[in-house]
């Protein structure tokens, strides 16, 4: 029995060998080489834990299981040689799906071995370090600057640094943490930027800066509230000061997500601030920078880099003292003494042009600014020729050669003829009637006595000339917009009160937007007081609205100065109820006074018509008309006079409106207005006048007869009631 269970269990054994041949088989999946090539090592399953042959547990094995001595692979080595838990390690491998290459280690020894990556590497590390060190000497640098306001001291300071690569941070850093203080520490910012622009910190780092700023302006506005607003000037000031291109904003409005806090900056950047009239002024100005620079002290600075220049032959440093005064808009003073300076300094004068022309290649100063310095010389060349005989002889010549070295467009320029022309007035006789005309302006602003001024000028003007009543008409607005709003009410009064011929007051308008520019250092608003000026004069019917034209045609280009102030007044003019927002827009009443009440003005109407009625004088009914101060309301006087005809019958007051427009007083306008007033008022009127209707077409004739009202003049409710056989 023993003999058949050993058998017995030598079968089940033999039977149990089969497969553990077939796991140990080449296609077995667990070997991944084929045993038959020498060169690849057998089955790990065949091998003990240190590589050595495994004996087979079986008896009766086949005979190919060779002497372990023969096939032994036993390293000397402790280190287990399979693979790291994970199955990622060993060379030549990718690595795990964990590892990055910031972990590898690299051989020196490896055949694949780049000593470039391995220091580019290390430069990463320390970059790394270097901007966090930046960061925190940049910030220390910027709060210092705000308490000491030292810009050479920050200069050198950021020089020290060394690391020019990451200035961006620093003008990052600078505008954030001024964004979040006041009006002085931003202007303060503005400047340092503009001073260190170039020399210590690279235009592209600059356009980086604040490129990062825009792209941060959804992180800063947790903190700024009015991060839009104020980055969006932090920005337009950066381009006014020519530190920042103006294709920045497009640029960057189509790198970033449209609903995006930076989009908005732009946006206001490009639209509230760099696209407003006179916009560098106005920005230079926001903060309080430059408020009290006037237009001598620039003049005598221009003077003074010219003269140095001249000395010294220096261009750097003019260019640095021209980029200094920050008043790109005044250029044309620096063109213009540059070349009276030529004129007067002829061995100055290749200098002073090689000075413009680099000035003009450079974009230091524009075409435009050079052109209108040329035209400012030719207006006053006559009376250089005072002093410098030839003068007219050497202008023509210092043209020629601008325009033949190709940085003046000579078409551009006024007519120069080598001739003096005939003069309209001696230059002493204008120069004397500016000075009386100041006295007498400035004597009116004190007194508010209108026939004084009349009397003075018929004194001082006895020939009642053109030019010299323009010159009063500028002089007089002039002076008015350097003061409060009470003396521009009175300027404006005055003006309505002389009865100037509205050519002469054209010619004035057109001298003071010529000298616009210069004006504007002195009053940044200068487009909105000019336009509510003329708007005014509209108003209180010194002009016509075809005036408007006539001026229009003085100035081309919808960006110059001359097409901005009229687009000022007639948006103003536009408007609804024009007449009453501009006579009220500096008080109204031309003195310290504030203007009449709408509801007063209707009772003084009322009462002056009263009392003509009930026997008064024409002439005591004009003073009282005029000193309501009111021509754009007199259409209230039509109304009420002619109201007052249909209840009453009362002709009286028809013959008042007569004498009002025979003499001027009341204008078809405001007749017109007057009539068109009544219309609107004939469903009231009809309750207590039941013919009232027929009573206002009849007058409406005789007003057409009388040439108050144009011969096509018609209501639609007139139209209704011809219709209907009312007629």
């Amino acid at each position: 029995m023993e003999s058949k269970g050993g058998s017995a269990s030598e079968g089940a054994n033999s039977l149990s060998v089969k497969p553990l041949k077939i796991s140990t088989s080449p296609r077995s999946p667990r070997s991944p080489r084929s045993p038959r090539s020498p060169k690849y090592p057998r089955s790990p399953n065949e091998y003990g834990r240190h590589g050595s042959r495994k004996e087979s547990p079986i008896k009766g094995s086949p005979s190919r299981v060779s002497s372990p001595v023969r096939y032994e692979r036993r390293s000397n080595s402790p280190r287990d040689g399979r693979p790291k838990k994970g199955g990622a390690g060993g060379k030549g491998t990718w690595g795990g799906l964990f590892d990055t290459d910031d972990n590898n280690f690299l051989d020196p020894k490896d055949p694949n071995y780049d000593s470039s990556e391995e220091f580019e590497r290390v430069n990463i590390r320390k970059s790394a370090v270097d901007l966090i060190e930046y960061k925190k000497k940049a910030t220390v640098i910027v709060e210092e600057y705000f308490t000491t306001d030292d810009v050479v001291s920050t200069a050198n300071e950021l020089r020290v640094l060394g690391m020019p690569s990451y200035n961006y941070y620093f003008v990052k850093k600078l505008v954030s943490l001024a964004m979040d203080r006041h009006d002085k520490e931003k202007e303060m910012a503005a400047l340092l930027l503009s001073a260190l622009y170039a020399d210590d910190i690279d235009p592209p780092q600059v356009y980086k800066g604040f490129r990062k700023l825009v792209e941060s302006a959804d992180d800063l506005i947790v903190d700024i509230p009015d991060t839009v607003d104020v980055l969006a000037l932090f920005i337009a000031r950066a381009v006014v000061d020519d530190i920042l291109p103006p294709a920045f904003l497009k640029k960057q409005m189509v790198s970033l997500p449209k609903d995006s806090k930076g989009v908005e900056v732009l946006k206001r950047a490009e639209k509230g601030y760099l696209a407003a009239p006179l916009h560098a002024e106005i920005i230079e100005r926001r903060w309080g920078g430059s408020k009290n620079k006037t237009v001598d002290e620039v003049k005598e600075r221009i003077n003074n880099l010219l003269i140095e220049f001249v000395v010294s032959g220096d261009k750097k440093e003019a260019y640095r003292c021209i980029k200094e005064l920050k008043v790109p808009f005044f250029h044309h003073e620096i063109v213009k003494r540059a070349l009276m300076m030529a004129m007067e300094r002829r061995q100055a004068e290749g200098w002073l042009l090689d000075l413009l022309k680099e000035a003009s290649e450079e974009g230091l100063i524009n075409s435009s600014q050079i052109t209108k310095g040329f035209n400012r010389i030719i207006d006053t060349v006559d009376d250089l020729s005072l002093d410098i005989p030839n003068a007219r002889k050497i202008l023509h010549t210092l043209i020629s050669k601008a325009a033949s070295e190709g940085w003046l467009c000579a078409s551009s320029l006024k007519s120069l003829s080598l001739q003096p022309g005939k003069r309209s007035l001696e230059d002493s006789a204008c120069k004397n009637f500016k000075i009386k005309a100041q006295s007498i302006i400035q004597e009116y602003f004190l007194s508010v006595d209108i026939l004084e001024v009349q009397s003075c000028l018929d004194s001082e003007n006895s020939t009642s000339s053109d030019e010299l009543n323009a010159i009063f008409v500028k002089k007089l607005i002039t002076l008015a917009m350097d003061r409060k709003n009470r003396e521009k009410e009175m300027a404006s009064v005055l003006l309505s009160s002389l009865s100037f011929p509205p050519d002469d007051v054209v010619s004035g308008f057109v001298m003071l937007l010529e000298s616009a520019d210069d004006t504007a250092l002195d009053n940044p608003v200068v487009v909105e007081d000019l336009g509510m000026f003329l708007a005014r004069a509209v108003v209180d019917e010194v002009l016509a609205p075809l005036h408007l034209e006539e001026i229009a045609s003085q100035f081309s280009g919808p960006e110059s100065i001359g097409s901005k102030v009229l687009q000022m007044a007639k948006s103003l003019l536009n408007a609804r109820l024009s007449g009453e927002r501009i006579l009220r827009c500096w008080g109204g009443g031309g003195t310290s006074q504030s203007g009449w009440a709408v509801e007063d003005v209707k009772d003084k109407i009322g009462k002056l018509l009263e009392e003509y009625e009930s026997g008064g004088e024409v002439q005591e009914a004009f003073r009282c008309i005029k000193e309501l101060g009111m021509p754009f309301f007199h259409h209230e006087i039509v109304k009420k006079a002619l109201v007052s005809v249909i209840e009453k019958k009362n002709e009286r007051l028809w013959g008042l409106l007569k004498e009002c427009f025979d003499s001027g007083l009341i204008t078809m306008n405001q007749m017109t207005k007057g009539f068109e007033r009544v219309e609107e008022y004939l469903d009231d009127l009809a309750l207590d006048v039941p013919d009232a209707e027929k009573k206002f077409i009849h007058y409406v004739e005789r007003a057409k007869a009388q040439g108050w009202l144009e011969s096509s003049f018609s209501f639609t409710k007139l139209k209704h009631i011809q219709e209907n056989g009312y007629c």
